[in-house]
């Protein structure tokens, strides 16, 4: 706790962004921006180029209100030491979402369901991008309420941007073919409610978990959240008897598998836990307003012992009634989730028994490894947590290869395990509250806080996000690794030979090194020639280009060396979304 405290009260120093108008990351954004802009079709290139454009405008005046004690902005306590990264946050996901559609527009002969995909992954695209737009507009709004004329400029740029935004997205729609009118309203509809949805979860992630992320981060998280609950209610309300629903409502392409649908139908679940927890606990407290008070310690024990048997009943009830209910009434599944993926982990293959075995072992001997080594303190914890991303390609390079289905379980699987550990530990619920907090405390960094610890979390997504993405026919077999490969040996090897080795700086007052730039650029051109191999004996079709290649990867690198946000969380989206193209 006391090495939070210092970090939250003396944050490392970092250069001000405002001193000038592009620093190493915002270049790399804008270029990777381009670069996926420079593949589409003028009429969805556009409208990512105008939103870059306004998220660049926006982080330019939210960085030189910063040093303003009056700055509206400071009212939201971002995590120290990182700087906004919202050109970042809000050009990540629209980015990737139209990357996505650029490669199923090159499957579209390949596939009989691709002009369906195509029109939901565009209105996906569409979604991220109003999405981001108005979590700007909410920014540009506080904004305005400073005093500071120093950063006009940039506010009047934004806002015309933002303003410049809707006149486009209706110039693609007139320029596309519709449906119909009643299916464009329901569609406009549909972006609306995404937008004031992404607004207030940014907000309540600002306010409710200060100090955890910057506001790019924070944006990156509110985008995602709501277009995975977004495709969660589409896929709902498709299955609904709603007076023309099919007709009117959004095209849900009927391609899901029963694996994706189990995966959503337990997250949804686990996200609507702390809910059913806390409103189970407030009439609680209510039926006992009457009751005679017990003396403090008495009645501080009672109320732990009470919490905790809440919260087990309560994820009793969500996933053994809501999650099942739920994945009935989208996917049509008869038994459990808990039983078909008891069948599906028995059934047809001895691999997923082997795989799951090895799994074991590795993640028992890393963790006790890895475990003592962080109590003799001997170590520097930036290489203890680089061996955990070595540890990631040791355990899902095999089944992205050879059981790449029933990875995306396991990536699920272990995703709920984690939010439901880190519920536990964040409401201390008896009797395993202090032992997880202990535990996950000896592998935290700068970056986690005493309310959130995200490392974890970062890692795991930052794998799993490129493979779920990549489901269905694809024509990049290096897409789904592209979360292993840059965490699991890029980042890895650039933080190892940057640490021991490194000599020249990229800047005066950063620790990233060329060095470590360098080796971590080529140790993942050397990975993807060994794995294009590997893909190639394994009976894949590859089509990778070597020169797009090597900008995904130059670009991801250099990313790595400037970004001051949460490299786990970015990279592999960047490094994936430039793979697809």
């Amino acid at each position: 706790m006391a090495r939070f405290a210092r970090a939250t009260a003396s944050p490392s120093p970092s250069p001000s962004p405002a001193t000038a108008l592009l620093t190493g990351e915002r270049l790399v954004v804008l270029l990777f921006a381009a670069r996926v802009a420079l593949a589409a079709p003028p009429t969805l290139a556009a409208p990512l180029a105008v939103l870059a454009a306004a998220a660049l405008a926006v982080e330019l005046a939210a960085d030189g209100s910063a040093p303003d004690p009056a700055s509206p902005l400071r009212r939201f306590r971002t995590r120290p030491g990182a700087s906004s990264g919202i050109f970042l946050g809000a050009a990540t996901l629209p980015s990737v979402m139209l990357s996505r559609l650029i490669q199923q527009s090159r499957l579209l002969s390949a596939d009989p369901n691709g002009p369906e995909e195509f029109q939901y992954l565009e209105m996906q695209y569409w979604a991220a991008s109003i999405s981001c737009l108005s979590v700007l507009a909410f920014f540009l709004w506080h904004l305005r309420q400073s005093s500071n004329n120093g950063i006009s400029k940039y506010l009047k740029c934004g806002s015309l941007l933002v303003a410049l935004y809707p006149m486009t997205y209706i110039l693609s729609f007139l320029l596309m073919k519709t449906d119909g009118g009643l299916m464009v309203v329901t569609n406009v509809v549909y972006m609306l409610c995404h937008g004031v949805a992404a607004v207030i979860l940014i907000k309540h992630i600002l306010e409710k978990f200060p100090s955890c992320s910057s506001f790019g981060e924070a944006l990156l998280v509110s985008i995602g959240l709501v277009l995975y609950f977004g495709d969660m209610l589409a896929h709902t309300l498709s299955k609904m008897d709603f007076p023309m629903s099919s007709k009117a409502f959004i095209h849900t392409p009927g391609t899901r598998s029963d694996t994706t649908t189990i995966i959503q139908g337990i997250l949804l679940g686990l996200f609507l836990l702390p809910l059913l927890y806390k409103s189970s606990l407030q009439f609680w407290d209510y039926c006992r307003r009457e009751v005679k008070q017990r003396t403090q310690a008495a009645e501080e024990h009672m109320r732990k012992r009470i919490s905790s048997t809440v919260f087990y009943i309560s994820l009793l009830v969500v996933l053994m009634f809501l999650v099942p209910s739920w994945t009935h009434l989208v996917q049509g599944l008869k038994v459990h989730p808990f039983v078909w993926i008891i069948n599906y982990m028995f059934t047809d293959s001895h691999e997923r028994l082997a795989l799951c075995a090895y799994w074991i072992c590795v993640i028992c001997v890393s963790v006790r490894r890895f475990y003592s080594i962080s109590k003799e303190s001997k170590t520097e914890r930036i290489l203890l947590r680089k061996y955990y991303h070595l540890v990631a390609v040791l355990i899902f390079s095999p089944a992205v290869i050879f059981q790449p289905a029933f990875l995306d379980l396991a990536f699920g699987a272990a995703f709920a395990a984690f939010l439901t550990l880190e519920m536990i530990r964040i409401w201390e619920i008896y009797p395993l509250g202090r032992a997880v907090h202990q535990f996950m405390n000896a592998f935290t960094d700068h970056r986690d806080s005493d309310i959130l610890i995200v490392s974890h979390f970062s890692l795991l997504l930052g794998c799993a996000l490129p493979k779920w993405m990549s489901s269905g026919l694809n024509d990049r077999p290096l897409a789904p690794f592209a979360g292993i490969l840059s965490l699991g040996i890029g980042d890895t090897m650039a933080s190892m030979i940057g640490y021991k080795y490194g000599v020249l700086r990229w800047s005066k007052t950063g620790k990233k090194t060329i060095e470590g730039t360098a080796a971590g650029i080529t140790s993942v051109l050397a990975a993807c020639s060994i794995l294009v191999s590997l893909l190639a004996s394994s009976g894949y079709i590859l089509s990778q280009n070597w020169l797009s290649l090597l900008i995904a990867v130059t670009l991801s690198g250099l990313l790595e060396a400037y970004t001051a946000q949460l490299d786990n969380a970015f990279i592999p989206l960047v490094f994936y979304s430039l793979l697809c193209l």
